[in-house]
């Protein structure tokens, strides 16, 4: 399977996807650890890709969705951005309600 072909799988494989570096538990940057626990902060699933553990993933992400850093969040399959436009959402008190739309728009498909 192409690498774009299993990124997308990936995408669609779950309502909210974390592209990271390390895990949730053990981020491997400040900006992912970031991203991990403000999503994780709603108490909504999420899904995770260590991009470490992929370099096809990690070399080719950027030009998936045409967005160069890292972390990405995708929800319903779509990129919403970078951690910093998941904290701005927390912030403005809409992370949760978008996280939880998308949930429950992948567990009616």
């Amino acid at each position: 399977m192409e690498v774009m072909e299993r990124i997308q799988k990936q995408v669609d494989s779950a309502a909210i996807v974390l592209y990271m570096k390390g895990t949730p538990q053990f981020p491997q940057c400040g900006f992912s650890a970031t991203a991990a626990k403000t999503l994780a902060s709603t108490g909504v699933e999420f899904a995770y890709v260590n991009i470490f553990e992929d370099q096809e993933v990690f070399q080719n992400l950027p030009s998936f969705a045409d967005w160069p850093t890292f972390p990405q969040i995708y929800m319903s399959s779509e990129l919403v951005g970078g951690g910093d436009i998941i904290v701005e959402m927390a912030e403005m008190g809409t992370l949760k309600a978008a996280m939880q739309e998308a949930t429950d728009k992948f567990t009616s498909q």
